[in-house]
């Protein structure tokens, strides 16, 4: 009874500060295992509050979030308060720092909270039992590796349900996922995934444990002491990773082993013909890091497609339309190869092009051969004649202009030509010649976009038109 009043104290000591406290954060466990949930709550009382933006807590990503009002009566009076939760999973012992609030003009303070993570225990005997495998341990920024996850089950277990969380591979690129393959080792069951991954920075890289959460049958007793069926959830880890990254030599971004090489459909073209090339890349590495080939030629116009990733093989399409004879460069590629550890360079083979001018249409002009010239004699005629038949003609010339003006038949024989969008690529290649023009140079550049980069083909049909009638295009 003695340590009575000092008990009440604290207790009315502990409620004062409560009470006045304009905010207060607390979890709802202090010591969880390996990927067990934490949840923080701050409970904030005021009218005016400015809180910070909170995505992360103890080195992990917040996972959920909800808030909550709440109204008590302290002295008769109604306060307002607010209850913010926010749910993580910790990966190692951490510590939540403070946190500042601005609450109807001041600043406060949360208290510091520590928090524990213990490993998490596997054991043999366990029902189910998930590992993470790597290739190797050490690689370079862009270097692909494979990890591998095994879920092995123990014979005559069945799950009812499951559901898998996979690592957030922080710092890494998933290049590829496999499809989940079952086997059989011995008596037990086994399911494997294989990630193909690569490290987007350097330095030490932790790949936190995979998590299954399994639910198995089992009973339980009633009320009555009988066994009825359940069935319970158990949450399986998989062991963590170290992935030591280095940094790659300068000035250089591929890592891996490739081959290149270069197809062309030929090699002899009508000027203002389009020769079509291919460029392939296959090996392993880091293929989406390769940047486009297309190569810049004077006085040759080049069309780059996107390139195309297909598995360990890239494409490229590119079109070149020339004037004249030109030469296409080697195409060359820079990586650091994985096997030698040292830089190395490819290249192709340079591709000479023969452009066969276009004659220009002769006018062909044939001498008549020559033969023995007429007498022509010449026949006095009476002048009555002469003037009847002149008269005859002044009529009938009349006629004719007259005839010729009312139906107009040059205007009939004269069809406009009407101007079609629809083969872009021939329209193209006949513009070509007065890229010079800037008005034809922006309608190129249109029909580019239109036919290599998937744009939209903006051109104005009148202009066009202008266009072909100014250089006599059909």
């Amino acid at each position: 009874m003695k340590h009575l009043g000092k008990i009440a104290f604290l207790i009315l000591f502990l409620s004062a500060t409560l009470l006045n406290a304009t905010v207060v954060a607390s979890v709802d466990k202090q010591s969880v295992t390996a990927q067990e949930r934490v949840t923080l709550n701050l409970t904030i009382s005021g009218e005016d509050i400015k809180r910070p933006s909170i995505s992360e807590l103890c080195q992990s990503d917040v996972i959920s979030s909800s808030s909550q009002t709440s109204i008590t009566m302290v002295n008769g009076d109604y306060k307002k308060s607010y209850i913010l939760s926010y749910s993580f999973e910790p990966q190692k012992n951490c510590t939540i720092e403070p946190m500042e609030f601005e609450i109807d003009g001041k600043k406060e303070l949360t208290k510091a909270i520590k928090i524990e993570v213990k490993p998490f225990k596997r054991s043999l005997d366990d029902d189910f039992i998930l590992t993470y495998s790597i290739n190797k341990s050490e690689v370079y920024v862009g270097e692909p590796f494979e990890l591998t996850l095994v879920l092995k089950q123990k014979p005559n277990i069945q799950a009812v349900d499951s559901k898998f969380v996979p690592s957030a591979f922080k710092g890494l690129w998933v290049k590829h996922e496999s499809k989940p393959k079952q086997s059989k080792e011995g008596d037990s069951i086994v399911t494997k995934l294989i990630y193909t991954l690569s490290a987007q920075r350097e330095g030490k890289l932790e790949i936190a444990p995979a998590q299954m959460n399994i639910a198995s049958r089992t009973s339980r007793r009633d009320t009555w002491g009988g066994f009825i069926p359940d069935v319970k959830w158990r949450k399986y880890l998989s062991n963590s990773i170290s992935l030591d990254v280095k940094k790659l030599p300068k000035g250089i971004s591929l890592i891996g082993d490739f081959n290149i090489q270069v197809r062309v459909d030929k090699q002899e073209i009508e000027q203002n013909e389009a020769l079509n090339l291919v460029v392939e890349v296959n090996g392993y590495g880091n293929l989406e890091d390769i940047k486009s080939f297309k190569p810049s030629i004077k006085g040759v116009n080049v069309f780059d497609e996107k390139i195309s990733i297909d598995g360990m093989m890239l494409t490229q399409k590119i079109a070149f339309v020339g004037d004249s004879d030109f030469t296409i460069p080697p195409f060359e590629l820079t990586y650091f190869d994985t096997e030698t550890k040292k830089v190395k360079v490819i290249r192709t083979k340079e591709i000479k092009v023969k452009v066969n001018a276009t004659a220009p249409t002769a006018l062909k002009i044939q001498r008549e051969h020559s033969a023995p010239k007429e007498v022509i004699k010449v026949v006095e005629v009476e002048s009555s004649l002469s003037y009847i038949y002149a008269t005859v003609l002044f009529l009938g010339g009349l006629i004719v202009g007259l005839a010729l003006g009312f139906f107009k038949p040059w205007k009939l024989s004269k069809k406009e030509k009407s101007v079609s969008l629809k083969e872009p690529k021939s329209l193209l290649i006949k513009l070509m010649p007065y890229r010079d023009d800037a008005e034809v140079a922006n309608m190129i550049e249109s029909l580019e976009r239109s036919i290599y980069s998937d744009g939209v083909l903006e051109i104005d049909k009148k202009a066009l038109k202008e266009v072909l009638k100014r250089y006599q295009i059909s």
